[in-house]
């Protein structure tokens, strides 16, 4: 009986109520509560299944550059410039709910994808779709959307993000094609949507990286204004040799 039973509802697709329904005939536990508090169990299992089965399938969409990144993991013992105080504040993900933007700015090794794909992750933890991806291989994947017939749904799935997360910003300087493609981006979500931007340049230098002056003011007006900022500063090491373990 209690097999067909389960049959029943993994053929539902209620698999977190099927792995309970077997733990509590396999538990002694179970046998004293009431009809209620067993079948409670069993809504909170199916919950917790389903819960963690979205957060999996928007980790492996997210496609984080460090996918287990988490605030629990981040290092704030070496001097950088990092406030542990704002960051427990902007894991709360206030910031996002208020269509706000970060940026983070600091030198090689300091950490920014780092941080960066802890907040994602902070997001996804409470079912927000977040996008990961480096500024150059976003150019390339918009070159290719253009050529192909595709950019208009791929400028709408990158809406649909309610955090995107472009890392490397400015590492090349930007083609005109580039900045009419970010503008498109960068507008869509400007009110709507949250989005971090890493870069190793300071923000009084994007205009020269961007390079069309008004294209360049469209940009920054969007992506700026709203924005809180992480200064991160050289520290005694860089955080990618201390986290290799070559110190």
């Amino acid at each position: 009986m209690i097999e067909a039973i389960v049959e029943k509802l993994l053929a539902m697709k209620l698999y977190g109520m099927a792995e309970g329904v077997r733990e509590q005939m396999n538990s002694s536990a179970y046998r004293d509560l009431s009809f209620e508090e067993r079948f409670g169990f069993l809504a909170d299992k199916e919950k917790l299944y389903r819960e963690n089965r979205q957060i999996k399938t928007l980790l492996t969409h997210a496609r984080f550059r460090h996918p287990n990144a988490c605030f629990e993991d981040i290092d704030f013992r070496t001097r950088r410039g990092l406030n542990k105080g704002t960051m427990l504040k902007f894991i709360q993900n206030e910031w996002i709910r208020s269509h706000q933007n970060i940026i983070i700015i600091g030198p090689t090794g300091a950490g920014k994808t780092f941080l960066a794909c802890a907040l994602g992750n902070s997001a996804i933890r409470q079912g927000m779709r977040t996008l990961y991806v480096r500024l150059p291989r976003l150019a390339q994947e918009l070159r290719i959307a253009r050529a192909d017939g595709s950019f208009g749904k791929l400028l709408e799935r990158i809406q649909r993000m309610r955090l995107l997360i472009i890392d490397d910003w400015g590492i090349n300087l930007f083609t005109d094609a580039e900045r009419r493609d970010i503008l498109e981006i960068v507008e869509d979500r400007h009110g709507v949507r949250s989005t971090i931007i890493t870069s190793q340049f300071p923000i009084d230098t994007w205009h020269d990286i961007i390079g069309d002056p008004t294209l360049a003011d469209a940009i920054c007006d969007r992506v700026i204004h709203n924005a809180h900022k992480i200064i991160l500063t050289p520290g005694e090491e860089s955080m990618r040799k201390i986290h290799s373990g070559l110190t």
